[in-house]
């Protein structure tokens, strides 16, 4: 495993073991990850080679003291080697700008 993924043990996650020849790969290409990592599950992957992950969480509201559910729906470059489909748990990880909206790159797959 490279030096600059040594997280991935962290959360659960190993490399791929196809390889791919994609640039913007984490593993195999030339994109490092830095910043959030976030879990969260794929709602769409109708775009070539990425996918929209949504996220789930609480907002509290301190006027009535109560919380409201929030999401956010999260555009994540999908690398062949990894290749998540939608309905699948991911985890992703925040990386320079790939595209005008794409900031973020899927790190595997969560059981």
């Amino acid at each position: 495993m490279s030096q600059k993924l040594g997280f991935l043990e962290d959360l659960g996650l190993s490399e791929p073991s196809s390889a791919c020849n994609d640039v913007k790969c984490p593993f195999h290409g030339k994109v490092k990850v830095r910043g959030r990592v976030i879990k969260g599950e794929v709602v769409s992957d109708k775009m070539v080679r990425n996918v929209v992950v949504q996220i789930n969480y609480l907002h509290y509201i301190k006027k009535y003291r109560r919380y409201e559910r929030r999401k956010s729906r999260i555009p994540a470059h999908n690398p062949p080697c990894i290749g998540a489909k939608t309905g699948d748990r991911v985890v992703i990880g925040e990386t320079r700008p790939l595209s005008k909206t794409v900031h973020f790159v899927v790190l595997g797959k969560v059981k």
